[in-house]
């Protein structure tokens, strides 16, 4: 393992390193004490916030026999939840321990997480299908069925309903146990890609043919969105439901969700970095702030409405950022890229 020799935010508010492997997600814990990364190798890094410069004590956990492909937060406030190719759903947490909760003939492809006051559920999706799991994990509550191999799984704000995204469009269930069917939105491609909107306003997917679409939830009506020079492989809605942001272009775009749009209005550009691909967005959980990631291994934070561009690291040496990720309070950023670089910043005033 190597410290890369990087510039901006990173040098004074965080730290990074290069591990073994492909860098294909990262989370925060629900509780923003810890963060996680998962590799191509099979490998969790997690990093304790009180050990955020001491790269050192940052523990490397190999959880999966392969990749491990997806991670979200647990339901439990310390803990993460990783799915893998070996077919595995596994929880890590607050000591390090391991626990299989479940193991399928197929791989774990996306794993996502809902909690509020009363309740708790888990979804992971596995081939066409994705099961909703109660908060602990080991109980399967039900099992959906799609028609085809399922490319991105996304809970509503509330929880109330889940959204997952695969060939000719998007599937939305209610998540009770009563509820039985769904509500298909239809549009012919390869849908790659799922995000919805914070006020359940809308539903967008990521098309493999450089173009995104969208349906308005209050009456399916059908959203388009092109003009991308490469597939668009990152979404994120800002907090308060305004702008989606997107990868896909040598800037970041930003489509806006008011004022009657997306829908006949033009997208809002926001600056790059010296013209390479944008691969990564995320909008922070409160601030109109956006991290973006690009293929040359930039990492950048911009104000939405100043376009104020603060680097968190200028081009690096390890190939394009793959992952970008807040903690819930705003505080931590997370980034990694393909060839092994992890990296996290403390954005806290203190």
């Amino acid at each position: 393992m190597s410290t890369p020799t990087i510039h901006g935010l990173i040098d004074k508010r965080g730290a990074s390193r290069v591990v073994n492997g492909h860098i294909i997600a990262c989370t925060a814990s629900r509780d923003s004490q810890r963060f996680a990364f998962t590799t191509g190798e099979g490998d969790v890094i997690v990093i304790h916030r009180a050990d955020l410069t001491e790269t050192s004590a940052w523990v490397t956990h190999a959880v999966h026999d392969g990749s491990a492909l997806c991670i979200a937060p647990d339901t439990d406030p310390h803990s993460f939840l990783t799915g893998g190719d070996d077919g595995r759903l596994c929880r890590i947490d607050m000591h390090g321990e391991i626990e299989e909760l479940s193991k399928s003939r197929r791989w774990v492809d996306h794993v996502a997480t809902h909690v509020d006051a009363k309740t708790g559920c888990i979804a992971l999706a596995t081939g066409k299908q994705v099961e909703l799991r109660d908060a602990t994990g080991r109980k399967l509550v039900k099992t959906l069925e799609h028609p085809s191999a399922v490319s991105g799984i996304v809970f509503d704000a509330k929880g109330k309903r889940i959204a997952a995204s695969h060939y000719n469009g998007a599937s939305v269930w209610f998540t009770q146990p009563k509820s039985e069917s769904a509500r298909v939105l239809e549009w012919k491609g390869s849908h790659i890609g799922i995000a919805i909107h914070p006020k359940g306003d809308a539903l967008i997917t990521a098309m493999q043919d450089n173009d995104l679409h969208g349906w308005r939830l209050s009456d399916g009506h059908n959203i388009r969105m092109s003009g991308y020079p490469s597939k668009v492989r990152s979404l994120s809605f800002s907090s308060n439901g305004k702008w989606l942001a997107t990868s896909g272009a040598d800037c970041v775009i930003m489509w806006p969700f008011f004022g009657g749009g997306p829908m006949g209005k033009a997208p809002k550009e926001l600056p790059g970095a010296g013209g390479a691909l944008c691969t990564c967005v995320a909008f922070h959980p409160q601030q109109d702030v956006v991290a973006a990631g690009f293929s040359d291994g930039t990492v950048l934070l911009i104000e939405t409405e100043s376009q104020r561009v603060l680097p968190v690291t200028t081009t690096g040496k390890h190939g394009a950022v793959t992952t970008l990720a807040y903690s819930a309070d705003g505080c931590l950023l997370g980034f990694g890229t393909e060839g092994g670089q992890i990296g996290i910043v403390n954005l806290s005033a203190s």
